[in-house]
C-alpha cells in the first residue's frame, strides 16, 4: 500500500505563519483586471498590499 506525503509550511514551533494574498489591478494597456497572487509571511502582508 502506498503512503501519502503531505507538505506543510509549519512544523512545530520552528515554522512561520504564511498567508495567501491576492491583489487585483487594472491593466494600462487593455483596461482589463489582472490578479497577482502570492504566498508570503504573515508579517509582510501590509507591505505587499501597499505596492
Amino acid at each position: 500500500m502506498a503512503k501519502k506525503a503531505v507538505a506543510t509550511f509549519k512544523k512545530g514551533g520552528i515554522g512561520k505563519d504564511f498567508t495567501k494574498v491576492i491583489r487585483m489591478s487594472k491593466s494600462k494597456k487593455t483596461g482589463a483586471y489582472e490578479f497577482k497572487e502570492d504566498i508570503i509571511v504573515s508579517d509582510m502582508v501590509k507591505e505587499f498590499l501597499k505596492k
